[in-house]
């Protein structure tokens, strides 16, 4: 006869297993929420070519289609994040759905470049979703599944990404260029709407103004540092307001820096930032961001070069796309493989894999020149480790900065990311532009300067694996703030090895 008891001894079992469901349902919905992000910034990339003939302009001034996005996802993604440990990551990661959807709908109802400007600024602003949809993955899920979680939603950039490729040359193909918007309205309506019906709002929330002032003064330092670094190359590194722009970013982030430390609530903590671990794992983001988009940059471009180059293989823009594709595919394979990494080894030991990964893909692709396969196998060696490297950042920001931070700090780390993938794109264009040759009335590359971009990448790569090597194994925040309380003062985001914790709910408030 059946124990009376047994129901209520079923009973935690099921509620495991239906918590286990939702932790995973939430999981899913970030990391494809991730995958959208990438997938709307990549979509105007194979179409760059033609933007002069199908908007009527130069190339000069098509050009800030890139740059627009750019600028406004380096602005947006630490004022966003720091407003998601402020007043809710659900609610912020919404908002930033909102402005792709925005952008994306100007893009597909609009005609000129300006429209299209316009559309990929505000569509720039999803960027921030990243590290925001990051911090709600330490906040929900237990600790040990944080890791697995956080190197999936890492991996889903590159999925996105190389999806995005072989699409935009489809839909132009088949339709015409407002499809490609029109394709990211729809993705990311989903989007908003999965995430408003299944993603908890975090409790855990950081008390305090927002630093307006600090926001302005970072956001014009951006500005002036990123738009000569992306615009240099067509306006002259020696130009006036090249060497203007760099001079005015210098200034502002001297006025910057010591405002933030006199600030209670401070725009970016620099004192947390500072801390050994976190400071080391941003010089390595930004090393990784530099190298990992010259692969990005120059895959495509060195298979869609004419056989009369010599070197070239002719290929199609969905040609060319497809071959990304085993790329993206192996980001997202090898995930699970770096969380266990991670998991066994630490953070650290999955970073410096991933840097020193890199670098020997790239050294391989300086010989790797002779066949589409062997191009695509060096593409897919270095997104592979790009997976490793990536997957490990999170985890070694956040066991070191309080709950009450991990937003902004995921944040700085891919502000960080984004300003080495920008000084990529122009030194790999000025290495392309440089070393050239005049070939059936047109200049091109010379394959040199597709080698030089792999030995600078490589280079980039073993510097990041060199600074890895000397971020500490360990590291926990104690603390919010030296004011904090001990009811206050947030719990260690690490309790063992690179172990990130997460599914706390109780709601953690910064009194700094």
């Amino acid at each position: 006869m059946p124990s009376r008891h047994s129901p209520a001894h079923a009973e935690p079992s099921a509620r495991s297993g239906a918590g286990s469901s939702r932790q995973s349902l939430i999981a899913a919905v970030l990391c494809i929420a991730g995958t959208v992000v990438a997938l709307q910034q990549t979509l105007v990339i194979p179409l760059i070519p033609e933007w002069p003939t199908l908007l009527h302009t130069s190339a000069d001034n098509t050009s800030w289609l890139v740059t627009a996005t750019l600028l406004a996802g380096a602005v947006a993604t630490p004022i966003l994040a720091r407003l998601a440990d402020m007043v809710g990551k659900k609610k912020i990661m919404l908002v930033s759905l909102a402005f792709v959807i925005v952008g994306s709908v100007i893009g597909g109802i609009g005609s000129g470049l300006g429209a299209l400007v316009v559309a990929r600024t505000f569509q720039g602003v999803g960027a921030s979703m990243i590290p925001i949809g990051i911090s709600i993955l330490r906040d929900e899920l237990p600790r040990e599944k944080v890791g697995g979680a956080v190197a999936t939603m890492s991996a889903t950039l590159g999925i996105g990404s190389a999806i995005g490729l072989p699409l935009a040359g489809f839909l132009v193909e088949h339709f015409s260029w407002h499809m490609v918007f029109w394709v990211s309205v729809v993705s990311a309506s989903l989007m908003f709407a999965a995430v408003a019906l299944v993603v908890p709002e975090s409790k855990v929330t950081s008390r305090g103004r927002f630093d307006l002032v600090g926001a302005v003064l970072l956001s014009a330092a951006l500005l002036c540092l990123l738009v000569p670094i992306t615009k240099g190359g067509q306006w002259g590194w020696g130009s006036e307001r090249v060497l203007l722009l760099f001079a005015a970013s210098i200034a502002l982030f001297a006025v910057w820096a010591p405002y933030e430390l006199r600030h209670n609530s401070p725009m970016v903590d620099l004192r947390t930032s500072a801390r050994r671990p976190v400071l080391l794992t941003n010089a390595a983001s930004l090393l990784v961001g530099f190298a990992m988009y010259a692969n990005m940059m120059t895959t495509t471009q060195q298979l869609q070069m004419p056989e009369i180059t010599g070197y070239g293989f002719g290929m199609s823009v969905i040609a060319a796309g497809v071959a990304m594709l085993p790329g993206g595919l192996a980001m997202v394979v090898l995930s699970p493989a770096s969380a266990a990494v991670t998991k066994r080894f630490g953070a650290r030991t999955t970073l410096l894999a991933g840097a020193l990964g890199l670098a020997a893909s790239y050294t391989l692709r300086v010989f790797l020149t002779g066949a589409v396969w062997q191009v695509v196998l060096g593409a897919t060696l270095c997104s592979a480790a790009t997976a490793f490297a990536y997957a490990a950042m999170p985890t070694l920001i956040m066991r070191s900065v309080p709950l009450t931070e991990t937003a902004s700090a995921n944040g700085l780390n891919t502000l960080l990311r984004s300003i080495g993938t920008s000084t990529s794109s122009a030194a790999v264009a000025a290495i392309l532009t440089n070393m050239a040759m005049h070939v059936d009335g047109h200049d091109l590359p010379k394959l040199a300067a597709f080698k030089a971009v792999f030995v600078m990448a490589a280079i980039a790569a073993l510097a990041s694996a060199i600074v890895a090597a000397f971020v500490p194994t360990a590291q926990p925040a104690s603390a919010s703030a030296p004011s904090a309380t001990p009811a206050t003062r947030p719990a260690p985001a690490s309790a063992d090895k690179d172990a990130v914790r997460g599914g706390d709910s109780r709601e953690i408030v910064a009194t700094g």
